[in-house]
């Protein structure tokens, strides 16, 4: 990783960060519940089509993070998210933001802060993102079988379940540290 660095990062601190993006809200998927054979449980279920897309960035090694909820996901939303994880990141330090292939991630219109390298994950490789189990915690513990009255509702549910998150900086070096993604 130390290769993807520019040289105005030379002799300053590295930070790993992974970001990536999840789209909360009213989709009208599936809804599946344990209970017993026979049985017919209920379960909360939205059939309306409105969502956010909650952007989230982790430092693992210091337990950290960095979100904007925004109602899209582009070039222009990444460019707000990049701003910050720019502010996120230690003072003097460099970060290294390893993020996926999608579209937005890619474009020639992002226009990183100078404390930030982008690094792009290998296609199909999602299992190297530590923000993935991020959203399958918040999905699980704060977001799950949940029906939103209005969009302003979405949003708040992405803020209270990604500040509550943030909160514990113990669960969040749980859920997305890795012995490979340590800077020497």
């Amino acid at each position: 990783m130390k290769e993807a660095l520019p040289v105005a990062a030379d002799g300053k601190p590295t930070e790993i960060w992974f970001q990536d993006e999840a789209r909360i809200g009213q989709k009208g998927s599936l809804t599946r519940r344990w209970a017993r054979i026979g049985s017919r449980p209920r379960a909360a279920r939205d059939t309306r089509y409105e969502w956010v897309y909650l952007f989230g960035a982790v430092c693992p090694e210091r337990a950290v993070g960095a979100a904007l909820v925004m109602p899209y996901a582009n070039s222009e939303a990444m460019n707000f998210h990049l701003l910050e994880i720019g502010r996120a990141v230690a003072p003097g330090a460099h970060a290294i933001l390893v993020l996926d292939g999608a579209g937005w991630h890619t474009s020639h219109a992002l226009q990183p802060p100078d404390n930030i390298t982008l690094l792009c994950l290998p296609p199909y490789s999602p299992e190297l993102n530590p923000v993935e189990n991020v959203w399958e915690y918040l999905r699980k513990n704060n977001l799950a079988l949940r029906v939103y009255e209005t969009y302003d509702a979405i949003v708040d549910a992405c803020c209270n379940a990604w500040t509550d998150l943030i909160a514990t900086p113990a669960r969040v070096a749980s859920i997305t540290r890795r012995r490979w993604a340590i800077v020497s």
